[in-house]
């Protein structure tokens, strides 16, 4: 098993280990081999229990308990004899040293490659995350909140999202922004129904109260009976779609090619975080 976590500078590293399992109970991991190990060294429980800093009761029943899942003794009693006596691994118990010692090495290199590569794997993931989140808006803005303005009852939210010139401008109460952790820094996405898009072409000196103005070119214009959904390309490949009347579709003249503007307003705005 791998786990994830953050280097000092920064880097995303991945950590892992290794366990052995019988019918879905735990045999052991490093510990319990490492258990082994050192009662192949000493040669008694005793010496192997304090080398491991445990108990001589604990390092018996880790003992007992593997000897049961194996369904056959790792670890054998000397009686008497010229030594005193003492503990051995048995034929089966040094296999099994041997084997976890050739799985754990081929374990830490897969976990190497892939944490020489973990910066895209986590991009990867939470790419993979955004992805599998349903929702009816039309359209959908992952970022990073860059400033967040407080107020008495309302807060604005600015999302930075990667490929925008402009961030998206949010209005949310302070107590949703208090409880989805919407702090500078903080990575959210914004949601804006395709209704609450109005269009613009020629807006030169034209101003608007709307917070939200996207510049880009229609790519897609598709009528229907009553409405007309227009989805306008942004610079940095992202896209927002709109629907409009068909009679505003045909007056503004929205093809695909002719330049126009996407505006919302920052109250349309529905903020969230991922789970």
């Amino acid at each position: 098993m791998a786990s994830q976590e953050q280097q000092d500078d920064g880097r995303i590293a991945l950590r892992g280990s290794v366990w052995m399992t019988v019918d879905g109970r735990n045999l052991g991991g490093q510990g319990r081999v490492e258990l082994l190990t050192q009662i192949a060294t000493h040669g008694s429980i005793t010496g192997a229990a304090k080398a491991m800093g445990m108990s001589y009761k604990a390092a018996w029943d880790a003992i007992d308990a593997m000897n049961q899942l194996a369904g056959e003794p790792l670890v054998q009693r000397l009686v008497g004899g010229k030594g005193g006596g003492g503990t051995r691994l048995t034929e089966r118990g040094q296999r099994l040293v041997r084997s976890f010692g050739v799985i754990e090495r081929a374990h830490r290199q897969f976990v190497d490659q892939l944490s020489a590569q973990a910066q895209g794997v986590a991009d990867d993931f939470l790419l993979i995350r955004k992805m599998g989140m349903r929702t009816s808006a039309r359209n959908q803005f992952f970022g990073t909140v860059s400033c967040v303005t407080t107020g008495a009852v309302n807060d604005e939210i600015t999302l930075e999202v990667p490929g925008m010139d402009t961030g998206i401008v949010a209005i949310v109460t302070h107590g949703s922004a208090v409880e989805l952790g919407l702090t500078p820094g903080a990575e959210a996405f914004a949601l804006v129904k395709a209704s609450s898009i109005i269009v613009a072409t020629e807006d030169q000196g034209a101003r608007f109260s709307a917070r939200n103005c996207l510049k880009g070119t229609v790519s897609r214009v598709q009528k229907g009976a009553v409405n007309t959904e227009v989805v306008i390309g942004l610079p940095g490949g992202g896209a927002v779609a709109a629907i409009i009347t068909n009679e505003s579709c045909d007056a503004l003249g929205l093809a695909p090619g002719v330049a126009a503007s996407a505006l919302f307003k920052a109250s349309s705005v529905i903020m969230g975080v991922p789970a």
